[in-house]
């Protein structure tokens, strides 16, 4: 039997035009509040990765939370995953609710996703706000494995995942009791097992071919970065280049691992808050903000290996 879930907001299936149907968590917020789109990360689901959250941001936002295709209960296709099909889901989900434009907030994958949506549909991101993720994530040991069995063109026949990794992207999750993470909670185990193995490992490959330092800089909406400080698969300093090539980006730190929407939920969901209060604001006066760098025209610094 599945353990008792974290508080979560209503959840419902969506059907988008032409996609299929997906599954999104939303809590209402206030009248009139300004709506967030939250973007988990790879291996993970909205409510594994957002439990956490959904409280602190309810009390000031319409809060939607949708899973990726291929991931929990989201969108099945038999297309290959990609980064900007995920994009393109959101804008569907957007377009769906009747909603005419939102803040993305996207937590490691997430991020990406969030920075495409931006480029692709435009007119309906008000502003971003990217949390322990970066432009590339290229070179991380930890995404080694699946990339392998991508590289030997069999993700589209593979019906399982290596039992090691399925235990990395459950140790993203599994400690929001603060259970060891070789026992993960049995709630967490059943939140997961609606994902699609040829998906994550798709999601892994398209993670590694990401380089988004091009276009990260051309981002001219208000935006904040919650940086993990202690983070071991996405490096700070990878997260901290965003915060200096995005014109106007104002940085959070949260003092914790990749997990810290987890692991360190209060804290991470005080510096979510006031990331979002900040960037809704800046939107809301139409401020995209500045900085050093965007008044100079100075390029940003080198991104850090």
């Amino acid at each position: 039997m599945a353990g008792t879930p974290p508080s979560l907001p209503p959840g419902r299936t969506v059907t988008l035009e032409g996609r299929g149907d997906t599954w999104v968590w939303e809590a209402p917020g206030p009248p009139g509040a300004p709506t967030l789109v939250l973007l988990h990360g790879w291996m993970s689901t909205a409510a594994l990765n957002w439990c956490g959250v959904f409280d602190a941001l309810g009390s000031s936002f319409h809060v939607l939370a949708p899973d990726h295709r291929g991931h929990g209960r989201g969108l099945r296709s038999s297309g290959a995953f990609s980064l900007e099909r995920c994009a393109d889901d959101v804008a569907a989900l957007v377009e769906a609710l009747g909603l005419s434009s939102v803040t993305a907030v996207g937590y490691s994958m997430g991020g990406p996703i969030a920075g495409l949506l931006w480029r692709r549909h435009p007119e309906v991101v008000d502003g971003l706000v990217l949390c322990a993720t970066a432009a590339r994530f290229a070179g991380r040991p930890e995404l080694s494995p699946v990339v392998q069995v991508v590289g030997r063109g069999m993700a589209w026949a593979v019906g399982w995942v290596p039992p090691r990794v399925v235990r990395d992207g459950y140790a993203f999750v599994s400690r929001f009791r603060g259970q060891h993470e070789d026992t993960p909670d049995p709630w967490v185990v059943a939140e997961s097992q609606g994902g699609s193995p040829a998906a994550f490992i798709q999601a892994a490959t398209a993670l590694n071919g990401l380089d988004a330092r091009n276009w990260i800089p051309e981002i001219d909406v208000p935006t904040a970065v919650v940086i993990t400080t202690e983070d071991r698969l996405v490096s700070p300093g990878r997260q901290r280049w965003l915060a200096t090539a995005i014109p106007g980006a104002t940085a959070y730190e949260v003092h914790g691992d990749h997990r810290a929407c987890v692991d360190k939920a209060p804290e991470f969901s005080a510096a979510l808050l006031g990331a979002c209060l900040e960037v809704t604001a800046r939107s809301a006066a139409n401020l995209p903000g500045f900085s050093e760098a965007s008044l100079t025209g100075a390029p940003p610094t080198p991104e850090p290996a």
